[in-house]
């Protein structure tokens, strides 16, 4: 792979290592331990993940693997809650990677770790199954919090903000077949507001494409965040991709 260990990963490794509580995460926890495998192919690189997060309270690493067929074994056998994956593990591409993980049906939710991805590309690892892309550069706290939220439930895009990804998914979606309304409770308006919100219309511009006041869209998309589950637009844009209420142009 391209990514090699230097100055800006070893800093970043090292330094924040020594402050773990500034992460302002809380470290009393009531739901245990969050077991978590590293599959990296760079011996220093794993290392280093490995003794900020075993010193980390609340985090225990379960193993380290460098190839993916280590990978989906210890999946399989393990039970991790977070594997951290290296985009480009063993050479192959990482969405190939997130293809095999799916197709073998491991409940464990992914962090993809790399160099600069495009967002094309980030869009497509949510899509597989993942639940975070963070750069291999990334801090300490930038890793113990990205952990965190996936661990909860949430989406973890490093420094990608909504507008932007939102606005990448936009060039990906259209209308879904007939049917796909009555999904997960969903009223017809209810749905053309997922749409909207997954092709980077704000508030007002859904309130003016469908005659609603601003209140009413406000409504709307409180209603849908929990029938979802969901918490912010962001989640609402993934979510509606990850379950097909939304799908590609061809």
């Amino acid at each position: 792979m391209s990514s090699q260990i230097g100055p800006a990963n070893t800093l970043a490794l090292k330094g924040l290592n020594l402050k773990t509580s500034a992460t302002g995460r809380n470290t009393n926890r009531n739901f245990g331990t969050t077991r978590i495998l590293i599959a990296d192919d760079h011996l220093l690189f794993r290392n280093g993940l490995r003794a900020l997060l075993d010193n980390e309270p609340g985090f225990q690493v379960i193993g380290e693997v460098s190839d993916i067929e280590l990978t989906l074994q210890m999946v399989r056998e393990q039970k991790p809650d977070i594997l951290l994956l290296d985009w480009a593990l063993s050479r192959r591409d990482g969405m190939r990677i997130m293809r095999e993980i799916m197709a073998a049906g491991v409940p464990v939710r992914t962090i993809l770790l790399a160099v600069p991805i495009d967002k094309p590309d980030i869009v497509k690892a949510i899509q597989l199954g993942a639940f975070g892309v963070l750069s291999r550069d990334a801090t300490a706290g930038m890793l113990f919090e990205g952990i965190s939220k996936v661990r909860d439930g949430e989406y973890c895009l490093g420094q990608e903000g909504v507008a932007s990804l939102v606005g990448e998914l936009r060039s990906h979606t259209a209308s879904q077949p007939r049917g796909a309304t009555r999904q997960f409770g969903l009223t017809r308006r209810e749905f053309e507001i997922v749409v909207a919100v997954v092709a980077g219309y704000s508030n007002l511009e859904i309130a003016e494409t469908y005659s609603l006041s601003p209140h009413t869209v406000k409504h709307h998309i409180g209603h849908i965040f929990d029938k979802l589950g969901v918490s912010n637009r962001l989640e609402l844009a993934l979510f509606a991709v990850n379950h097909r209420l939304v799908v590609e142009n061809p």
